[in-house]
């Protein structure tokens, strides 16, 4: 046998909590590099905590069951919390108070050099996610998981074996395999249950969210908005497969023109769009396309420009959440505590956009990672005026921005071209990063509207149909080869 001085093991762990926070369960395997063999699991009910507490735990439990195996090896730590990897290698700071603690415990396992990290897609940590879910489950029933009643390292190895090839080209990339997709949807009258090896997440009901007919709580849009993920998942969550085109539900959206920040939708720019998908192109067969990035895209709350229409954009003053706004923010809090399905934050660094996504954090004990592609257009001099007072001062100009996306606000703000690049850009780096997570993106306007578009691969015309409101949420899912489903748009019943 390899002495352990010189034997590297690998460490996969994962945790999940069934509300976030709600109860809670990690996993933990140590695996042999070249074999492939399990050389000891650890998996745990904890009670309630977030789904990043439970991560943590998972992972230090991992840690240590490799040092009671090997005190001297190295450790090759596998998990598919970007935020833990993150941290852990030192490239994100630790801010939140609940993670602090338990990163410094894991750190004192093994000494810093001999333990890597590596974030891998949540489809290739099912033994770690399947021992939490296990854990989970033994404490429903109000008992200890026992290593002898798992099956995890079974399901992990029929999950391999089964596995097709991965698949090719950047999320983004709509071209590329995309008929591989197109069948995978199509190929079963069935569909994988999320709950058998994912991080399970019960079903929302109008209780279960703390909504009811009094209070506003539209069961009728969230129903429509949701069937076909519903039908198709155990979680009840965004991460549903998408659905074949001739039966998805339509989202109802609201009649009437926007409120935005900015007047006018964003154009496309060259080349961004993804290519409209039809059922003449083929359903019949394929590989799974794995879990989607899946994009909750959360408008900020209103500030004092929003009710009146004025322009407001990354150029202005960046103004703050009005009390109005404020509330809205916590509703829409609250709303993503209820469902549980949130992993990742990622914000606008404009202050409306990270007051809003603070809000959101502080209910779901997540850390706000900031993102500058997200922030909202720069519309130069009419920062701050309404549409009628940009017609009367800058009439010429406003007609030329209206009529090409390539034109420019007075006095040298961006382009709608040049902020579509930004946002696919964005897009491509945020999908890759996040594959197989929920992540909240808080951002404005014109970000949001152009995912959508691009997403559906609709013209730039469909922008005017969109209704945006504040603090509302859509949703889009991204596939691993550039496909993409919109899940949901300007849902705003947790502010009803």
């Amino acid at each position: 046998m390899t002495s352990s001085s010189s034997r590297e093991v690998i460490v996969e762990a994962d945790g999940g909590s069934r509300g976030n926070p709600g109860p809670a369960g990690y996993g933990a395997v140590v695996l042999d590099p070249v074999t492939g063999e399990t050389l000891a699991e650890a998996a745990e009910y904890i009670g309630v905590a977030t789904n990043n507490v439970a991560e943590y735990k998972g992972l230090v439990a991992g840690l240590k069951a490799a040092r009671a195996l090997f005190p001297d090896c190295t450790v090759h730590v596998r998990m598919d919390s970007k935020l833990v990897v993150e941290q852990m290698s030192g490239r994100w700071k630790i801010k939140h108070p609940d993670m602090k603690p338990l990163a410094a415990e894991a750190g004192r396992v093994f000494p810093a050099g001999r333990v890597r990290y590596e974030w891998i897609p949540r489809e290739r940590n099912k033994h770690a996610d399947r021992l939490a879910n296990e854990a989970m489950d033994a404490g429903k029933q109000g008992r200890r998981w026992e290593p002898s009643a798992s099956t995890a390292a079974l399901d992990a190895s029929a999950a391999r074996n089964a596995a097709g090839p991965p698949p090719s080209g950047p999320p983004g990339d709509a071209t590329a395999g995309a008929a591989r997709a197109r069948a995978a949807l199509g190929s079963a009258p069935g569909a994988r249950t999320a709950g058998a090896t994912g991080s399970a997440k019960a079903p929302v009901s109008p209780t279960d969210s703390g909504y009811d007919a009094a209070s506003g709580y539209d069961e009728g849009l969230f129903a429509a908005a949701f069937a076909t993920e519903e039908a198709l998942t155990a979680s009840g969550d965004f991460e549903a497969e998408a659905a074949h085109p001739a039966t998805a539900p339509s989202v109802p959206t609201a009649p009437g023109a926007s409120a935005p920040d900015a007047p006018a939708p964003a154009p496309n720019a060259s080349g961004a769009s993804a290519p409209v998908v039809s059922a003449s192109q083929g359903w019949s067969k394929g590989p799974d396309m794995g879990a989607p990035a899946t994009f909750v895209l959360l408008r900020h709350g209103e500030t004092a420009l929003t009710p009146e229409k004025r322009f407001s954009g990354s150029g202005g003053s960046d103004p703050e959440l009005s009390a109005a706004g404020l509330r809205q923010a916590e509703a829409v809090a609250d709303a993503l505590a209820a469902r549980g399905t949130i992993q990742e934050i990622v914000s606008s660094p404009l202050t409306r956009c990270r007051q809003t996504a603070a809000a959101v954090a502080a209910r779901l004990g997540l850390d706000v990672r900031v993102e500058q592609g997200l922030r909202e257009t720069d519309f130069g001099a009419w920062e701050g005026l309404t549409f009628g007072e940009v017609r009367e001062r800058h009439p010429e100009d406003l007609d030329a921005w209206l009529s090409s996306p390539k034109a420019a606000p007075t006095g040298g703000g961006e382009s709608f071209a040049t902020v579509a690049r930004r946002v696919a850009t964005t897009r491509d780096r945020l999908a890759a990063a996040y594959a197989g997570r929920t992540v909240l993106l808080v951002s404005h306007v014109t970000p949001i509207k152009t995912l959508v578009r691009l997403a559906l691969g609709a013209p730039p015309e469909s922008l005017f149909r969109m209704e945006l409101s504040a603090a509302s949420i859509s949703a889009v899912a991204y596939y691993a080869d550039g496909n993409a489903s919109v899940r949901l748009l300007n849902d705003t019943s947790h502010l009803r």
